[in-house]
């Protein structure tokens, strides 16, 4: 048996979601909940959000390699697979220059904690990297699992399906609202990471390399940038927005729900994926 991940997953943060809310998601039909903004070490949480289910997959988007030491985080892991079997996925990341102050020789960095996770028995399909840039994406396609990319259109699903190979898993998140005004819906957008993200070094870099300008980075970014980055209108629209991912060689789309209440975005959205298959 392996683990299984559904088509579509729930990117949220601690304080958005508690094990009741996720009782929610797995209802609803979500497949895998990934717990996102660098969870510590022991993994505590994931634990808890996995012992108010009992089909949904957790995992990690994702843990700070600056702050978060291998070996604890290898003990974790295995504390969380041998309670709750084919139900945790571990994913890691080396975060940004502008937010880590450790931050330097990134993908040494990461080879290095790699190499520290799977000396302490962790599977390489059980490790997913938050990789963006083609190094990343070949480190992830030869010595993890798969990728778990974020910020990123359809268009780098497609080139990233063809740096890791065809056999790893490529689980890229999109950020998605329900609202079909569309100034209203790039106004929310631009409050969020679609805009506020736009400076950070590694998201400006991956998406210059997809074609996008200096003038769509700029401030808060083009509404071209932000459409991109953020599906709104209906569910329906949402859902259309993220298939091209799936025509673009994703296994699996993570949603990250703008919003005052993002569980109950994420069920809809669910429940409009039901009726469609």
């Amino acid at each position: 048996m392996g683990i299984e991940l559904g088509l579509l997953g729930a990117h949220l943060r601690e304080h958005e979601v508690d094990p009741a809310g996720a009782a929610r998601l797995e209802e609803a039909g979500i497949g895998t909940l990934w717990l996102d903004a660098s969870p510590p070490a022991d993994l505590a949480y994931a634990e808890r959000l996995l012992a108010a289910t009992t089909r949904l997959t957790v995992a990690t988007s994702v843990v700070n390699v600056w702050s978060a030491p291998a070996a604890t985080v290898a003990a974790s892991y295995h504390r969380i697979a041998e309670r709750y079997p084919e139900r945790f996925l571990l994913g890691i990341g080396v975060g940004h220059r502008e937010v880590d102050a450790a931050y330097a020789s990134p993908y040494d960095t990461l080879a290095a904690y790699l190499d520290a996770l799977r000396a302490a028995g962790v599977p390489r399909e059980r490790i997913v990297l938050a990789a963006l840039g083609p190094r990343m994406l070949r480190l992830a396609g030869e010595r993890a699992g798969g990728t778990v990319p974020c910020l990123v259109t359809p268009e780098h699903t497609r080139r990233a399906r063809e740096l890791i190979g065809p056999d790893r898993l490529l689980l890229p998140g999109h950020f998605a609202l329900l609202e079909p005004d569309p100034v209203a819906a790039r106004a929310l957008a631009r409050s969020g990471p679609p805009g506020t993200a736009l400076a950070v070094t590694n998201y400006a870099a991956n998406l210059r390399r997809l074609g996008y300008t200096d003038a769509d980075l700029a401030d808060t970014g083009s509404d071209r940038l932000i459409d991109a980055l953020a599906l709104h209108g209906t569910a329906a629209d949402i859902l259309a927005g993220l298939a091209a991912h799936r025509a673009a060689g994703a296994d699996h789309v993570g949603i990250y729900p703008l919003g005052p209440d993002p569980v109950t975005t994420l069920c809809t959205l669910a429940a409009e994926a039901r009726t469609h298959r």
